[in-house]
């Protein structure tokens, strides 16, 4: 696996052993930062703060870091994971740009401190037909992690239900094999 764009392109992701983790493919990845690159409601991503929520080897995170975002934090529970991030964070040189939380993605709390700024672009990828991405989302907007015109791209499996909106509107829907992309963001922002 690799980064397909921006100042890292071409350079290998370390990724963990095993199979507790379902990579996004280069193809897909590249797929997805090219309708953040061309749409008009995507937040720029020079300078955007960036959450990888279920991140895995945190393959969606460095891309944007690729790409010019100035900060992510990674939420993994998986201790290989975890490595595979802190590995990739060490090849790339990305120490004071980065943070690894293991916590539970479904039960994200406040974030932290008055002084800790809010994301821009979330990418939640969570294991499929669980439920675990909609309670991500709740947490999301109730412990108040979200900028107020954050993008959230929501990776599931293509065969899961209809994606219920409540507090989120659909901008663009993809689909790429046994995954559906969906890019969304909250109706009313929620302070």
């Amino acid at each position: 696996m690799r980064v397909v764009g921006g100042e890292f392109k071409g350079r290998s992701l370390a990724t963990p052993d095993g199979r507790n983790t379902r990579p996004t493919s280069d193809r897909a990845r590249e797929a997805i930062f090219n309708v953040l690159a061309h749409a008009d409601w995507a937040p720029d991503f020079d300078g955007a703060r960036v959450m990888d929520v279920f991140a895995g080897s945190g393959a969606l995170g460095f891309e944007a870091l690729s790409r010019g975002a100035t900060f992510c934090l990674f939420i993994e529970t998986d201790e290989g994971a975890r490595g595979a991030i802190r590995d990739n964070v060490e090849a790339f040189g990305l120490f004071g740009t980065t943070r690894v939380h293991r916590r539970d993605a479904t039960q994200l709390g406040v974030r932290p401190g008055p002084k800790s700024e809010a994301f821009d672009l979330v990418f939640l990828d969570p294991p499929y037909h669980k439920g675990l991405g909609e309670k991500a989302l709740e947490g999301l907007v109730s412990g108040n992690w979200l900028s107020e015109n954050a993008i959230i791209v929501f990776e599931r499996g293509s065969d899961e239900d209809d994606f219920v909106t409540g507090v989120w509107e659909i901008i663009n829907t993809k689909t790429y094999g046994a995954a559906q992309v969906l890019f969304i963001k909250q109706k009313i922002y929620i302070k």
